[in-house]
């Protein structure tokens, strides 16, 4: 295989997986795949990136936290103005077409899994799944010191795209969660962060269960005639 190639295999596999395994993710490859990650390009070679990777316990732990919290988010909405994201991952008002796509995935992944509209029972726990990292062994959360400027989320989005490609090659998937967001007063403190750190997102990594018929779902993209201008 050129190189070309298995760059181009790993980009048309990667996928949000939403069923792991059980199987372990040695230490070594994990800190191999970061050492990888960390070679995205960054404004002056700033590197903002702070990771923490969660297994075992300390993983378990966060889980029964954030899912506590996720039940009682829905048995009192008014509880959920004290979970707020650091920043404004989707817009406030949604326009077509990103709203149409929003919905062509949401339903469409519902419809595979038979929730079908109104059944809250299903969607909550189909929704809670994220807070347990799909069931993966290895949980990640991001974070950025509060000091850097949005461009920060620029590089941040190389690395987490980096690091997704360099697990795909080997083997393994991942997850990107900004459903964690919302839930930083809980996650923050139990990683151990600082008052100068904001959570960017979390991701579940691991083997994918291709048994589960959740990790058939793909999404579809636009054609390139549809974003790109050409300008001669």
């Amino acid at each position: 295989m050129t190189i070309a190639s298995t760059i181009a295999r790993a980009i048309d596999t990667r996928m949000s997986a939403r069923a792991f395994t059980q199987q372990a993710v040695p230490r070594e490859l994990l800190t191999g795949l970061l050492a990888q990650a960390a070679r995205a390009p960054s404004g002056t070679n700033t590197q903002p990136w702070k990771v923490y990777v969660l297994q075992g316990h300390s993983r378990d732990s966060l889980v029964d936290k954030v899912c506590a919290a996720h039940d009682e988010v829905r048995a009192h909405p008014e509880k959920a103005a004290d979970y707020r994201e650091a920043y404004d991952y989707y817009p406030e008002k949604w326009v077509s077409p990103f709203i149409d796509r929003r919905r062509e995935n949401g339903w469409s992944l519902y419809g595979l899994l038979g929730i079908t509209k109104g059944d809250k029972d299903k969607m909550h726990a189909q929704h809670q799944r994220n807070y347990r990292f799909f069931d993966a062994p290895v949980g990640l959360m991001f974070t950025l010191d509060k000091v850097m400027g949005r461009g920060s989320l620029v590089d941040y989005g190389m690395f987490l795209q980096t690091l997704m490609l360099a697990a795909r090659g080997m083997g393994l998937h991942t997850c990107p969660q900004a459903a964690w967001n919302g839930f930083a007063n809980i996650i923050l403190p139990h990683i151990g962060a600082s008052e100068n750190e904001m959570l960017i997102c979390g991701m579940a990594l691991g083997y994918a269960d291709d048994s589960d018929i959740v990790n058939t779902f793909r999404t579809p993209r636009e054609p390139v005639e549809s974003f790109t201008r050409w300008l001669d």
